[in-house]
């Protein structure tokens, strides 16, 4: 797969440089988490949200103009303060990446330029309770493909949509995945991950790694 042999490169070459010291911003690069990865279990194809957690894991967007937007309509509208936590990590830690961050007031949810990434609040009806939140892709971007041109980031309710898990399910949006997924594989817990690590906390933030990594990407 040229890309992940390209993203990989990157990756190598970053810590070539840190080893001789001339680039220490670099160090944060521990280990490619970007879909697809050595470890991803999947291709990029339309997803059923309830088997996301099969062997089964979203894959990345498919530009770096990056329009989102938060539902504010019918049964998986978004309210005020689960606006407020997409908004702040899209402002604190996507906006300062390679990438460029749109909220896209005008969605579009079929044709050849869909919005990015859509937000909504609720639950999965399939999936067990103690799961909070969940990605999927809804418009793979072809059939040969890394890329996905729309996907889905849903949140339960009641207080559940926070800074750090709206960081968290972003970040599977773009492409980053959990530690046992990364190559070398790292523990899902390892804090290197910033919000990408299981069950972030409130105000997890995206971290130095996968910021560098989004820009080897993006």
């Amino acid at each position: 797969m040229r890309i992940l042999r390209q993203r990989m490169a990157a990756v190598l070459g970053l810590t070539m440089v840190v080893s001789l010291g001339t680039a220490g911003i670099a160090a944060a690069l521990v280990t490619d988490n970007m879909f697809p990865t050595a470890n991803t279990p999947n291709d990029c194809w339309n997803q059923d949200p309830g088997d996301i957690y099969n062997n089964n894991v979203p894959c990345r967007t498919d530009n770096t103009n990056t329009y989102y937007y938060m539902d504010s309509a019918d049964a998986f509208e978004l309210e005020s303060p689960d606006r407020t936590a997409v908004i702040q990590t899209m402002n604190w830690d996507y906006g300062p990446t390679d990438l460029y961050i749109v909220y896209d007031s005008d969605p579009a949810f079929s044709g050849p330029a869909e919005t990015d990434i859509v937000y909504q609040e609720g639950r999965v009806g399939n999936l067990p309770p103690n799961i909070v939140g969940v990605t999927w892709c809804d418009d793979a971007a072809g059939a040969i493909s890394d890329e996905c041109d729309q996907q889905v980031v849903r949140i339960r309710g009641y207080g559940t949509y926070d800074r750090g898990l709206a960081c968290h399910e972003t970040g599977h949006a773009v492409g980053l995945q959990h530690g046992a997924l990364s190559s070398p594989q790292l523990s899902n817990q390892n804090s290197r991950l910033g919000c990408l690590v299981t069950d972030p906390p409130s105000g997890a933030g995206l971290g130095s790694h996968n910021s560098d990594m989004i820009d080897a990407t993006y």
